[in-house]
């Protein structure tokens, strides 16, 4: 019974990072994204052009690159759309953190690429190119803005980039393929890997556990914490700061889109899950007449954090590893196993409702048998400690 449960999720720990790839040619080039775009370099013989694309998250009002680590000082190319369908590239030069202002002699003449261009909100991207520079690998930082200037001129001013960040292109690398793997990407596999095993297979069988053995045996507990604590807490912990460190690699801001910040919070509330249980099970009500609210509190919080699990693991592989990585989407058995293991879940723990009145039962007769031990014990005790 245990076997068919685990096969369906180690399947989707290696389906997270099967990837389709859309064609066999190697192209020399790089591309990496951040939350809201995407860059991609193509080298030529003797130029290197640059894509800039929307993610399709944010509607784009202007995009843009620099050629270096930081602002200040760094040559840039920044792009925006015009109401007429044409596309402004304007070549500026960082000046710390006030608006860039406009390069009139740059070191490279950036140069528009309109039939590789498109200005459609759902696909919005600027193409351009360069000059080579003969370097193997090409240090970029980004800004995203979802202000359009309003104009067409070339130093027209910007609105406050909602996104930036940097990283570097391996520009002697195979765009499709981009073997072997980076170490950011390595790291948010382990991630997804030890993520995927805490939350939605240790945490879900230690729930199933209770839920069907607590009728049975009275060790149904120890199998309860060691699945949900022992196990899946050093797998769960681990994905976590992997997850964390995986973003720091990008040189990006953390809680920078919708997948970190739900990961944070699923995190403290599988630790304040952990917190509770324990509670429960080591300070017991001296008074008990009926099953203590924190024990539904529990029970209730713990299905809310297997629920949301599914839901982060999904965003995960739709849309935050293709987003980050440029690598494009996960595979479609990715879909098939979240879906079979969605459904089968919440059936398999429907189904162990039944168990319900007996459990009652069971709870009520050993209420009642402490009732009696603890009156038997006072009938024992002399009439005058009575008094």
């Amino acid at each position: 019974m245990y076997l068919p449960r685990v096969t369906p999720l180690l399947t989707l720990c290696g389906l997270v990072v099967a990837v389709q790839s859309s064609n066999s040619s190697s192209v020399t080039g790089d591309s990496r994204c951040g939350q809201y775009m995407c860059v991609k370099a193509t080298v030529n013989e003797t130029t290197v052009q640059y894509a800039l694309s929307s993610t399709g998250s944010r509607t784009a009002g202007w995009m843009g690159i620099g050629f270096g680590s930081q602002m200040d000082n760094t040559q840039m190319v920044i792009m925006w759309s015009n109401s007429d369908g044409s596309i402004t590239l304007s070549q500026r030069l960082g000046d710390g953190h006030n608006l860039p202002r406009v390069d009139s002699s740059p070191d490279r003449v950036a140069t528009l690429v309109e039939a590789e261009s498109s200005t459609l909100t759902s696909n919005t991207t600027f193409t351009f190119t360069v000059d080579t520079t003969n370097a193997t690998t090409q240090r970029i930082i980004f800004g995203f803005g979802s202000t359009n200037p309003g104009s067409s001129s070339v130093d027209a001013d910007l609105a406050e980039h909602i996104s930036y960040g940097s990283f570097d292109l391996n520009l002697n690398g195979n765009i499709t393929s981009r073997d072997p793997l980076e170490s950011y990407e390595r790291m948010l596999i382990a991630h997804a890997i030890l993520c995927i095993l805490g939350f939605l297979l240790f945490l879900p069988f230690g729930s199933l556990l209770a839920r069907y053995l607590r009728t049975f045996t009275p060790k149904w507990y120890t199998g309860h914490w060691i699945s949900q604590f022992a196990l899946a807490g050093p797998l769960i912990t681990v994905g976590f700061a992997l997850g964390v460190q995986g973003v720091s690699l990008q040189h990006v801001p953390h809680l920078d889109d919708d997948h970190q910040k739900w990961g944070a919070g699923i995190f403290v509330l599988y630790l304040a899950q952990c917190a509770i249980g324990a509670f429960i099970h080591w300070v017991k009500p001296k008074k008990r007449l009926g099953r203590p609210p924190q024990n539904y509190f529990h029970a209730v919080l713990g299905l809310i954090v297997i629920g949301l699990s599914f839901y982060q693991v999904r965003t995960g592989y739709v849309s935050e590893w293709p987003n980050t990585t440029g690598r494009g989407t996960v595979a479609n058995g990715a879909n098939i196993v979240w879906y079979i293991w969605v459904v089968l879940l919440p059936v398999l723990y429907l189904a162990g409702l039944a168990f319900l009145p007996k459990q009652y039962r069971q709870e009520a007769n050993a209420r009642k048998e402490r009732i009696n031990s603890d009156e038997n014990l006072m009938n024992l005790v002399p009439q005058h400690y009575h008094d």
